[in-house]
């Protein structure tokens, strides 16, 4: 074959799959650099305090890497595969977070804060540019976002809105006319304290005996135990409460705040031990029953 002919065919294949995009492009810069932004999100996410959570540590590490690797792909080829795919993975973080937040995934569930909002829309525009700039191609006449495009972006943006202002409701606490009775459960060969539904409780290091330090998302994440708790039978330790911000009152045992775990759903679950998320590190409370 010639080299008109090589020519003829490059030109030809790379019309449909190569780097047929305007390089300088709105839609191709904007997408590359809102997938930045999303990755960079995700990774201070997961700096302070996600990459101890199992599995989805190492996920959201994966979507760092994937997110920053495409913005560079996409600034830098001005592919138009690489543009569909960075589209294709902004949508599907987007609906990873939905799944997270609504019934939770691998034993994590999300709650609503404000950089998983954020991150949620950035991921929304990502998609609505990069998309926009794989159907457009090569004809920069055509500014208007198509109507698939613009479809699937109002879409998400309201699921989104709809998953936010729903999110998973956190375990209901079990409140008798007295109080909560406070017991001691077998986990991982350990007695840990539960409370009245056999929920683990949890302790948050950077807690004093006097004052909680999780407020706001956190406890979203953490609902403190309220404070009208008593020992059950053989649960030693003593029992206390402290004021929290607002005038509720938070039970405590041998000076810790005691707090459940949005991802506990049954007893004898224990998901959140020994994960540093929200600024500090949560532990079960081991409870020795009386001999």
């Amino acid at each position: 074959m010639n080299r008109l002919a090589v020519g003829h065919v490059i030109k030809v294949v790379g019309s449909k799959w190569g780097p047929s995009l305007p390089r300088r492009s709105v839609p191709v810069i904007a997408g590359a650099a809102l997938l930045i932004a999303s990755a960079s999100i995700h990774l201070d996410l997961y700096l302070t305090g996600y990459r101890s959570i199992p599995t989805i540590g190492w996920l959201f590490l994966l979507q760092v890497i994937a997110g920053y690797a495409l913005a560079v792909a996409i600034g830098v080829t001005a592919h138009r595969l690489a543009a569909a795919a960075g589209a294709l993975f902004a949508l599907g973080t987007l609906g990873g977070y939905l799944l997270s937040l609504k019934v939770g995934l691998f034993g994590f569930t999300e709650v609503r804060t404000t950089a998983g909002i954020v991150a949620g829309i950035i991921d929304v525009a990502a998609f609505a540019a990069l998309a926009t700039a794989t159907l457009t191609g090569q004809d920069p006449g055509r500014r208007r976002i198509p109507a698939a495009t613009a479809a699937v972006s109002v879409v998400a943006l309201a699921l989104l809105g709809a998953f936010v202002a729903t999110p998973k409701a956190a375990p209901a606490a079990t409140v008798t006319a007295g109080s909560q009775v406070l017991k001691a459960r077998p986990i991982s060969g350990t007695e840990v304290l539960t409370n009245a539904r056999g929920l683990t409780l949890y302790s948050f290091a950077p807690d004093t005996p006097s004052r909680s330090a999780c407020y706001g998302s956190c406890a979203a994440y953490w609902p403190p135990v309220p404070g009208n708790v008593s020992a059950g039978p053989g649960v030693t330790g003593t029992i206390g409460s402290i004021k929290r911000t607002g005038g509720s009152t938070q039970a405590t045992y041998d000076g810790h705040p005691l707090y459940t775990y949005i991802g506990d759903s049954a007893p004898g679950q224990d998901k959140g031990n020994n994960i540093n998320l929200n600024g500090g590190l949560w532990l079960d409370v081991p409870v020795k029953a009386a001999g």
